[in-house]
């Protein structure tokens, strides 16, 4: 398996109580790939992230990914309150044991990235919902992870700020060329940004279809006007909506 790369092989997903979350889930996401699973609610997609980063054993099957190397963005930016943006930061590459004159390099350059510079002495109470989670991501990015998951990050805040949230993101994976794996509900969002959309059934979850996207990066605000956007965003919903059955 390839540096930078995740691999779900017939992966399933039974809770002791019984509850059968995912059923024979089989996908990769190699290094310069940033795909994108969209499903109903329940469905397994937040479980499926889980068992990627080593919070979870699968009850079958098996997930290949360096858990070591793993970036993951959160529904909530999980800030540390009584830390500023760059103590906020710095704290990943802390905890890895990264010395401080380096630690405080690659914050900078992860805080210039995401577009907090200047920013770095505030605390999260006086940050906006979109620059707290432009923190979070900055976070994730001081290790430089090959793998990069995200689980609904943007879901809590207004549009306009998530489409600006969707055009940072879609910067960092040129810049960086992770393996990206992107949950969402917005499908608008998932054909922006991706390389490749899946759509997860309803519980348990199952891949029922796949979407390569082939619009060229940087993909600009404008395209969400495409024609040829609106038709793939139309081809997603209806596999969407017929995964509820």
């Amino acid at each position: 398996m390839q540096l930078g790369s995740l691999a779900f092989n017939k992966t399933g997903m039974v809770f002791p109580d019984g509850t059968e979350a995912l059923q024979d889930v089989s996908f990769t996401v190699d290094q310069g790939e940033f795909v994108t699973v969209v499903g109903p609610s329940g469905c397994g997609k937040s479980t499926l992230l889980r068992i990627a980063s080593g919070l979870l054993e699968p009850s079958s099957g098996s997930v290949s990914a360096d858990t070591d190397q793993l970036g993951y963005v959160f529904q909530d930016s999980t800030l540390l309150n009584w830390r500023t943006v760059q103590g906020n930061v710095e704290l990943f590459a802390e905890l890895h044991g990264v010395g401080g004159e380096e630690r405080k390099q690659l914050a900078a350059e992860a805080i210039e990235l995401v577009g907090l510079a200047g920013f770095e002495d505030h605390y999260p109470a006086t940050l906006s919902g979109g620059m707290k989670m432009r923190c979070s991501l900055a976070r994730s990015l001081t290790l430089k992870p090959p793998v990069f998951l995200f689980d609904e990050p943007f879901g809590a805040v207004d549009e306009i700020t998530r489409e600006h949230l969707n055009e940072q993101t879609q910067q960092l994976f040129r810049s960086e060329e992770f393996a990206g794996l992107f949950i969402t509900h917005s499908i608008s969002e998932a054909v922006f940004l991706s390389t490749r959309v899946l759509v997860m059934s309803a519980r348990p979850g199952r891949i029922v279809a796949e979407f390569e996207i082939d619009f060229e990066y940087p993909r600009l605000p404008e395209l969400r006007f495409d024609p040829l956007f609106a038709e793939l965003c139309g081809q997603v919903s209806q596999n969407l909506r017929g995964s509820h059955a």
